[in-house]
């Protein structure tokens, strides 16, 4: 009986001895979570890249696209700065953005080979990594509104085409008539494309559709990302897609991980350009993976991405983000990209072209 209560009492002082250093090595991993400050936040917009010149530009088409930029992120960091949600300051001014003719989302959206607008959006909360997304719909008026829907108000994350449109009835988002999207510039972009549309041969010898100006028919996306009081980030995007495309053809835009994607941990972001590459390198996601897995900044891992790694595919365009410290990054390969940000300070930046400003 001694013994066994000598055995017991050596085995409580070892576990008593050890305890300490197991609780100090909780508490460092709990001290590696971003602390939340009230008094830092910010947000980021991008109305798409691509071959943006100033040569091309009159200087009131200039001035409209910054003052709808300026518009659009100073909608979003009204709602930040009152202490609102990241998710009302992506939805609202992604919302901006779509009701303008001038970019590719919502009202300005591209058309399809059919004569259709097609659109995708999606949205993600980094504290729950919820997210939402449609693709495909064709009288919703806010294709980020209802993403937002089916990420609050469903168990899945995407719906597409006319499922989507009757979830969106059924949550009592505006319908509008297909026409409601037709823009005359869209609509000549489409005819343009099909006049220069060729048919060539595949390795087979088959016949296929070919536009040899398809890298310049793919921007116009819209996205937003932010960091609001509470330390959450939240990431958007809204697009029309690319202009005569066929088949039903989906993007990046509403793609987790590709077109979208938002972590706590690590950073929002938001993309536009070659969906295609965005979606198989996975690139909202790798920056974010980079982050918090690799140690390294967001302005490292933005570069790395977008001027190493989607060049090295084939493909090219651009991104924005930030990280729960507030940092930001506006990163593209193409000639120019439509963008702007505010931090907590209300210091605004505004860009278009790839040379500064």
């Amino acid at each position: 009986m001694r013994k066994i209560l000598m055995v017991f009492g050596v085995i409580t002082l070892f576990i008593g001895c050890n305890a300490p250093q197991k609780s100090e090595k909780a508490s460092n991993e709990v001290s590696k979570t971003p602390e939340t400050n009230p008094e830092n936040f910010g947000i980021v917009i991008h109305g798409g890249a691509g071959t943006i010149l100033r040569k091309n530009m009159t200087p009131e088409m200039e001035e409209a696209y910054k003052a709808k930029l300026e518009e659009a992120v100073r909608k979003g960091y009204e709602i930040l700065a009152a202490g609102g949600s990241g998710l009302d300051a992506v939805e609202q001014s992604i919302q901006v953005m779509e009701e303008s003719p001038l970019f590719n989302a919502g009202k300005g959206a591209v058309f399809t080979n059919e004569g259709k607008n097609e659109l995708d959006a999606s949205i993600m909360h980094g504290k729950t990594l919820n997210a939402g997304a449609v693709a495909g719909v064709t009288s919703v008026k806010s294709p980020i509104a209802l993403a937002r829907k089916v990420m609050e108000n469903s168990e899945h994350v995407m719906f597409a085409g006319e499922g989507a449109e009757t979830f969106a009835k059924e949550q009592g988002l505006e319908i509008v008539d297909p026409s409601y999207f037709y823009t005359e510039n869209r609509w000549k972009s489409l005819e343009r494309a099909k006049e220069r549309e060729e048919v060539e041969l595949d390795h087979d010898g088959q016949a296929s559709l070919y536009d040899p100006f398809i890298k310049d028919s793919k921007f116009g996306t819209v996205g937003c990302v932010v960091l609001d009081k509470e330390g959450n980030l939240v990431a958007g995007t809204s697009t029309g897609g690319m202009t005569n495309k066929r088949w039903g053809r989906v993007g990046d835009a509403p793609i987790i991980g590709a077109g979208t994607y938002a972590n706590n941990a690590s950073c929002a972001v938001s993309s536009t350009g070659w969906g295609e590459f965005f979606i198989r390198g996975v690139i909202a996601h790798d920056i974010a993976a980079m982050m918090q897995y690799g140690g390294i900044s967001l302005q490292e891992a933005s570069q790395k991405v977008i001027q190493e790694k989607l060049p090295e595919m084939g493909g090219d365009g651009g991104i924005i983000a930030i990280d729960h410290n507030g940092n930001i990054a506006m990163e593209f390969n193409t000639a120019g990209m439509y963008r702007a940000a505010m931090n907590s300070k209300g210091e605004l930046t505004l860009g278009i072209y790839k040379e500064s400003e």
